[in-house]
């Protein structure tokens, strides 16, 4: 199933201020929230729907990708789950808990238990650069890419803690990660909560600490991932993997993985946007005469047909032989520029059969009325 436009999701327009995206799912959340719609799997989905589309466009370089290249430049990877989506509601409390109202509970239903829940640790993102020839760039491409990032520690399963090790809670926050005060000010009494210092707002304490891991629950290592590129990105683009960065302390959520797309030039053809371009060079007999000549194509090379006359900077245009858009609109064409290759050495004959073309009509210049009228558009401006 397609998903929908970000901006569709939230009711904003594409030139909202990141205020009115806040607010916008700050509305969306309170009206599919779990606790307001218990039992409702259509409620569930739309309350993730809206978390994944605030969270793209309430980052100001996810949004500016979104805008250009739509839910493809968001990438994804076999098993990796897509970009930007939440399997867990609990992932959401704990990435935008803060917009419920923060440990005041939610909306004022039944949110109060999630939002003072324990900090859950978030891994870091990672920054990888993978290049690409034209042929991967036309076809789309499958990489197999070696990252050397955290992973969550073998030895305890990620828990930070040895053996059969158990966690304790919290005393000084009883478990929930976060301590909460009460200061009486002259406009009544204000609650404000911060991260325990005990516990570090994990709301537990490891008894016994993995002697590999030091009780963080990751070491550093490797992992092969499966990265599947899609078809028409461009130099610069940037996509997200989610969950494919560095693990998270002691089972937490993982960071994302941002591939930076690099284009390798290639010999023959060059790229702009979604259009190829091809300088063909001609001889002043193929110029004059006409016939098929073969040109490059990223598929394999192409006869065309030259007509008698052709003149130096005309272009043909080959429909559909492009590269395809990155959201499936299309592809770009080939624009094939004609150059007439002059020779700079004539031998005593080929100079004699030339100075007697010199003297025919056709071979002297004659623009016909189209080039006229450039010429006198042209004196009309600079004048």
């Amino acid at each position: 199933m397609a998903k929908r436009d970000y901006y569709e999701v939230l009711g904003v327009q594409k030139n909202a201020t990141a205020d009115e995206i806040k607010k916008a799912y700050r509305k969306k959340a309170i009206q599919y929230h779990p606790d307001k719609n218990p039992d409702n799997a259509e409620a569930e989905e739309k309350f993730k729907e809206a978390a994944e589309a605030y969270e793209v466009l309430s980052n100001g370089d996810k949004r500016a990708r979104y805008d250009q290249f739509g839910h493809a430049g968001m990438g994804g990877a076999t098993g990796g789950g897509g970009f930007g989506g939440f399997s867990d509601i609990e992932d959401i409390f704990s990435q935008f808990g803060d917009i419920f109202g923060g440990h005041f509970g939610f909306g004022g239903f039944g949110g109060g238990s999630r939002g003072q829940s324990r900090r859950v640790n978030k891994g870091s993102n990672l920054r990888i650069k993978v290049k690409l020839d034209l042929e991967e760039i036309y076809k789309g491409a499958d990489k197999k890419i070696k990252v050397n990032k955290y992973i969550k520690c073998d030895s305890c399963d990620g828990s930070g803690a040895e053996g059969n090790s158990s966690h304790s809670t919290c005393d000084t926050c009883n478990g929930s990660g976060q301590v909460i005060r009460i200061q009486n000010t002259i406009l009544g009494q204000m609650q404000t909560s911060s991260t325990c210092p005990t516990c570090n707002g994990d709301g537990k304490i490891i008894k016994n600490k993995c002697k590999k891991c030091s009780g963080e629950g990751i070491v550093k290592g490797e992992e092969v991932l499966d990265i599947h590129i899609p078809a028409g990105v461009a130099e610069g683009m940037q996509m997200s993997v989610s969950g494919k960065g560095n693990a998270a302390r002691r089972g937490g959520i993982n960071g994302d993985l941002l591939v930076v797309i690099e284009e390798k030039p290639h010999p023959e053809l060059v790229r702009d946007g979604n259009d190829l371009i091809y300088s063909l060079y001609i001889s002043v007999s193929e110029a004059a005469i006409g016939g098929q000549v073969e040109v490059p194509t990223v598929d394999g090379k192409v006869k065309i047909k030259l007509e008698s006359g052709t003149q130096p900077g005309k272009i043909l245009r080959l429909r559909g032989k492009g590269v395809p858009d990155v959201n499936g609109y299309g592809r770009g064409d080939l624009l094939v520029n004609i150059n007439v290759w002059i020779p700079k050495k004539l031998s005593s004959e080929e100079k004699k059969i030339l100075e007697k073309l010199a003297g025919s009509d056709n071979f002297k210049p004659n623009p016909d009325n189209s080039d006229k009228n450039f010429f006198q558009r042209m004196k009309s401006f600079f004048e």
